[in-house]
């Protein structure tokens, strides 16, 4: 599991199935630990049944991000399954909420559904301190069957598609050109508020690779597609493709396990189907797409080492430590000490706060420049951006990079709508209604948005000011998901409210040249947070962890 250092990311000369793969992708108050460290748990702590507290905020139309997803063919047939709907949760009794409460925790403790709290100094430091249970939903998420399977389905086309995209360096260089040109002619150092510096540099490292003729012959994805299901027109419409870091595999895989138990334990009382509830596989799809990227990778530098599923060594460096102790090779190899390293996930690297000093940049030019297989390339991260998610959005793109129509169709009915600050008759009518938009600039992690009136007014700066600072977004459809009543724990609290979900589909795609080796849609997310909060990340205290009911 990732632990929360802002600099930090995976190097593999093969794959640890029981390191990687729930990296958290924004800045949090707790770091990860790994859920198969059950030996933490050998004594048990069993807390005082937790006590509940109510809250009856209204309902809000606050943007909530909703992900879903996972290996839906593990579902029984619609025959063999109950009728019985989602339970009404005003008629549950609060005695069955305090057990079911009580049970999360003792569960969670036991089976590593925990994090790391960053307010403990060692915690993140020494393995078993400072731990606490992730934040989690007490109970699934009711989710339309249909719209599960259409986000599972168009899972591998979206992989296929990001693929497709970073193979063509001129389109992301043309799509992203004004961030770069803008930032050029502003130099870095200077009036970098006024531009996407960040970005620049990606392109920067980016530019370089084409300019060597650099190709990644070997590529791999692991990627999360998010969706919400827009409440008035029921179409589920994409948020964001994530191609970096793609957070919470592991401990989203455990909330569906944790939720199944609670469902078959307490099926008397409340009448609900653990079979609603999708197998989740996510950490086992990512470990197995990195592992066969090591197999691929075939160096013999790369020893392996017995290391639990996979005979897989891994190690885990800054990328700091990664200037300061890598070399590179002539044949392209990459060392770190006395290991070449032939996969190199990053569990960092998507912030502009990830890249302190020019010693960080030098490190990413570095991997870049290595034949190591990168998770994600340097093109990778540019296709996964806002800017290129709104030009993709534009007619007859998806043409240039799939040629099957029902493909192309699939993938168009998820995409809300996307604009640049160039369109000026959408930038009048945001600044005229501006909640029913969302100004985006091109970075991952949340808490980055603008909503509400704020949209208004940096539009209006944006205006006054006559910069090109409005290169650095792009605006969007602002989606309205259904808001419902559910209980929410964290810190053993648990209390209920309004709250609203987005769900997100797992992905990896591996080729080797013109061999597709693997492309899967390989698990979900679901996250819920309080209706009254724009902002959606788990790690940032937005969000708890969630998992799907089908209904």
């Amino acid at each position: 599991m990732g632990i929360g250092n802002s600099s930090c990311f995976h190097t593999t000369t093969c794959l640890d199935a029981s390191t990687a793969l729930s990296p958290h992708k924004s800045k949090s108050n707790f770091s990860t630990f790994n859920p198969h460290f059950k030996f933490l748990f050998q004594t048990h702590y069993y807390p005082k049944p937790t006590k509940i507290s109510t809250t009856s905020r209204s309902s809000s139309s606050a943007l909530s991000p909703i992900n879903t997803g996972g290996r839906g063919e593990e579902m029984k047939t619609q025959e063999e399954k109950s009728t019985q709907p989602m339970s009404d949760l005003h008629k549950i009794d609060p005695e069955l909420i305090q057990r079911l409460a009580y049970d999360a925790l003792v569960w969670s403790s036991i089976h590593g559904l925990v994090v790391g709290d960053k307010s403990v100094p060692r915690s993140g430091k020494v393995p078993g301190v400072g731990l606490v249970h992730a934040p989690i939903a007490l109970l699934p998420l009711s989710f339309p069957e249909s719209h599960w399977k259409q986000a599972c389905e168009v899972s591998p086309i979206f992989n296929e598609l990001i693929d497709r995209v970073s193979l063509d360096g001129e389109f992301l260089q043309d799509s992203l050109s004004r961030v770069r040109v803008c930032a050029l002619l502003s130099g870095w150092n200077c009036r970098t508020k006024m531009v996407d510096a960040f970005t620049s540099r990606l392109m920067d490292i980016h530019s370089q690779m084409l300019e060597n003729g650099k190709r990644e012959e070997i590529r791999l994805g692991l990627h999360r597609s998010d969706y919400m299901l827009d409440e008035q027109t029921k179409l589920l419409l994409q948020i964001e493709i994530n191609t970096i870091s793609a957070s919470f595999p592991g401990l989203g895989s455990l909330v569906s396990e944790l939720h199944r138990s609670l469902l078959n334990q307490y099926k008397e009382q409340l009448g609900l189907d653990s079979r609603r509830i999708p197998r989740n596989a996510a950490v086992n799809g990512f470990a197995e797409a990195l592992a066969k990227a090591w197999e691929e990778y075939s160096n013999p530098r790369c020893f392996p080492q017995l290391c639990n599923t996979y005979d897989v060594a891994t190690i885990r460096k800054t990328l700091a430590e990664i200037d300061e102790q890598g070399v590179l090779q002539p044949d392209g190899t990459l060392l770190v000490g006395d290991q070449a390293i032939g996969v190199i996930y990053f569990r960092a690297g998507y912030a502009p706060t990830d890249y302190p000093s020019e010693s960080e940049w030098r490190a990413r030019l570095l991997m870049e420049q290595s034949s190591a297989i990168k998770c994600p390339s340097i093109s990778y991260h540019l296709a996964g951006t806002k800017k290129i998610q709104q030009e993709l959005a534009k007619p007859n793109v998806l043409e240039r990079f799939l040629e099957n129509k029902d493909d192309i169709a699939k993938i168009r009915k998820c995409f809300a709508g996307l604009w640049s600050l160039d369109d000026s008759d959408i930038v009048k009518d945001a600044i005229e209604r501006p909640e029913f938009y969302v100004m985006k600039p091109q970075r991952e992690g949340g808490g980055n948005n603008i909503y509400g009136d704020d949209v208004r007014k940096s539009l209006l700066r944006l205006q006054e000011e006559g910069t090109e600072e409005n290169a650095a977004y792009i605006l969007m459809q602002r989606i309205f998901p259904t808001i419902a009543p559910t209980y929410l724990m964290r810190d053993g609290i648990c209390h209920k409210d309004h709250a609203m979900s987005e769900l997100g589909i797992y992905g990896a795609y591996l080729r080797n040249k013109e061999n597709v080796i693997m492309n899967e849609q390989c698990g979900y997310l679901m996250r819920t947070k309080v209706s009254s909060s724009n902002e959606g990340g788990v790690a940032a205290g937005f969000a708890v962890l969630d998992s799907v009911y089908l209904n």
